[in-house]
């Protein structure tokens, strides 16, 4: 990049207003907690004095939270030692002062009466539950900023209800309250131009005061939240990856990072199989219409994957962005007559599944015939007769079972869908890897095809290097199947 170019370009960036959450992994140690209040020192640096920070627990202190939370109402025993050693050994390992030492000590002993409290009840309701785990985030918030001043940067920890983070009391998987954003807002646009705020994630207060936590992706959804209360210029979401990858790596070595996405690409992305953002998490970001960046915090360097409303940066000679997967899904074929030319067939069907709380993955239908998904995994489908499932559907039509399925989900431009498909029908039979369901239209970014469980590595090893490794003529498909 020319010296003009790279000076344009920080002098954009210096203007923008950026919040910075980062995750467990990203804060497991001393060592880490540096490490990122050195990334935020530096973001600081080329954006002015507009940072603010969200942060989850550390490492897997979540994990150990909800052990010794069992170990207490099971066991009546009160086990906390490795979280208090993990935290106090941070405490000494990054000097913090004695102030932000004494407040993590109380926490700590708060949490100790707690846990005394559910061995004594042998009782651990959801909301006692949301409190005992928000004590991660309380503790961490306190160390990072303690690091962030240490290091010449001023930074003041919040718990995120101080600032009017507010949610209803579904605990354990509560909704944020929209009177959230003006007071967020509010609150936030008084605080010192100078200081960073360093804010929970995951967790906030319902109507009564209450401890509750935002479910899977809540720190996530938490920066976003603020982002769009405070109508900031970009969300970084800092992972331990770099970006969204074109695969999931462990399966395939050589996925690479996707340089951009949409927002519907992002959300297909995760709901099917990528857990790099839950989509729920996206949605303010989305109205908003603020970008949202992940990046690798072991790997500050690399820009990562940019999710906005349009995918600018992506390649477009690229038929398919990313290939995602879900194994152990069970495929349902559904087939009666009665559907022919019936008004209200279809309804009676899905309040089968309606009933039961269950989500449906994929579905394909036909005159006669359904064909969809169940993640295997879900409450309410064990036995042979999948907890009444097939009983009840077996009122209306013939059903057949196949499990150990797959989905395969291309995220690609469904106006090449043609293109795309030819492809992929070209390339597993060459495999020889039979599909046994494909799912396509509902969504203009997803093809979904349904493999066995036993074809799934080698079906995404083969389409991926087809769409993104082989170069030449072995990527050519022969001119009748194109």
């Amino acid at each position: 990049m020319a010296a003009e170019e790279e000076a344009e370009l920080l002098a954009e960036k210096k203007d923008q207003k950026i919040i910075m959450k980062f995750g467990g992994s990203s804060l497991a140690t001393a060592e880490r907690i540096r490490e990122v209040s050195q990334i935020v020192s530096d973001q600081r640096s080329v954006n002015g004095h507009n940072a603010a920070v969200v942060c989850s627990a550390m490492g897997k202190t979540t994990n150990a939270l909800l052990a010794a939370g069992d170990s207490a109402m099971n066991d009546g025993i009160v086990c906390m030692d490795s979280i208090r050693t993990n935290h106090l050994a941070t405490c000494d390992e990054l000097e913090v002062s004695e102030a932000t030492r004494a407040e993590v000590i109380d926490l700590l002993d708060d949490l100790g009466r707690l846990l005394e409290g559910i061995s004594y009840l042998k009782e651990l309701t959801p909301r006692t539950k949301d409190l005992l785990v928000s004590y991660g985030e309380r503790m961490s918030v306190r160390l990072v900023a303690s690091c962030l001043n240490s290091m010449g940067v001023p930074a003041q920890p919040f718990d995120s209800w101080t600032l009017g983070l507010k949610t209803n009391s579904e605990f354990g998987n509560a909704e944020i309250d929209d009177t959230s954003y003006g007071t967020l807002k509010q609150k936030l646009s008084v605080l010192d131009d100078e200081t960073v705020p360093v804010i929970t994630g995951f967790i906030a207060h319902d109507p009564d005061g209450h401890v509750t936590t935002l479910g899977r992706g809540g720190s996530d959804l938490s920066a976003a939240v603020i982002a769009a209360a405070c109508e900031l210029d970009e969300i970084q979401v800092w992972k331990d990856v770099d970006g969204m990858l074109t695969a999931d790596p462990r399966i395939i070595p050589s996925a690479v990072p996707v340089p951009a996405v949409t927002f519907e690409e992002a959300s297909e992305l995760a709901y099917f199989g990528a857990k790099i953002l839950h989509p729920i998490s996206m949605l303010p970001a989305m109205r908003a219409n603020i970008p949202v960046r992940v990046k690798n915090s072991y790997n500050p360097n690399h820009p990562g994957t940019v999710i906005s409303g349009r995918a600018a940066g992506r390649s477009r000679d690229r038929l398919v962005t990313a290939i995602t997967t879900k194994s152990q899904q069970t495929v349902l074929d559904i087939v009666s007559t009665r559907m022919l030319g019936q008004s209200g067939f279809l309804e009676s069907l899905f309040r089968v599944f309606k009933d039961r709380s269950l989500s449906i993955d994929c579905i394909a239908t036909s005159e006669v015939s359904v064909s969809l998904t169940l993640d295997g995994r879900q409450k309410g489908l064990q036995g042979d007769d999948m907890g009444g499932v097939l009983t009840d559907l077996r009122e209306y039509a013939d059903v057949e079972v196949h499990t150990e399925r797959s989905i395969v989900a291309l995220i690609a431009d469904v106006a090449q869908s043609s293109n795309v498909l030819a492809r992929v029908f070209v390339v597993l039979a060459r495999e020889g890897i039979q599909v046994d369901m494909l799912s396509q239209g509902a969504s203009k970014v997803n093809i979904s095809l349904i493999v066995k469980d036993e074809d799934l590595s080698r079906c995404l090893a083969a389409l991926h290097y087809h769409f993104f490794e082989c170069e030449g003529e072995e990527c050519d498909i022969p001119s009748e199947a194109q």
